[in-house]
């Protein structure tokens, strides 16, 4: 039995999902399980909650919530579960995006949620990767060596541009 924690990918609609697919893709790269649904907060308020109030006892570490215009995805997931929200602002034709970061990020006290850029799935992933991680030192060593490896690839650019100054 895997005794690994999961984590939820909740988009608010399947338009979502060119947003939420690097999220995806990175819970895959640190082999960290994954289920992407779509809920709405707004349209199926009892799955989205239902899902929240059970993700504990299904095996769940952490959500991951990308909601567009209104965006109180996050926040409805949070007010059900004790588990870590990440919110995902997912940027629309309205507002660009801004009307979603705001409704994302201005949560009531005791109901908080992380929340990244607009259009920061990669780093929602991130996150959720470091919050497992603090119960799993593979998992930990594993985003050690992706920080050490940017640290280098940092470093060599660094080192291409100061060569390319002593040429000027």
């Amino acid at each position: 039995m895997d005794t690994r924690k999961k984590v939820a990918v909740i988009m608010g609609s399947d338009s979502d999902f060119p947003v939420v697919k690097s999220a995806v893709g990175v819970l895959k790269d640190f082999d960290i399980p994954v289920e992407l649904h779509v809920m709405s907060a707004h349209r199926t308020p009892e799955a989205a909650c239902g899902f929240a109030a059970s993700a504990r006892e299904n095996g769940f570490g952490a959500i991951i919530a990308a909601a567009g215009k209104a965006a109180h995805l996050a926040g409805v997931l949070a007010a059900h579960t004790t588990l870590p929200v990440i919110g995902i602002p997912v940027k629309s034709s309205t507002l660009d995006g801004l009307d979603a970061l705001l409704a994302t990020v201005q949560m009531p006290k005791g109901i908080p949620v992380a929340t990244v850029a607009i259009d920061g799935a990669a780093n929602a992933a991130y996150l959720a990767a470091q919050i497992l991680a603090v119960s799993d030192a593979s998992l930990a060593g594993r985003l050690s060596q992706m920080k050490e490896e940017m640290k280098r690839e940092v470093l060599e650019k660094d080192k291409k541009i100061q060569a390319e100054v002593e040429k000027i």
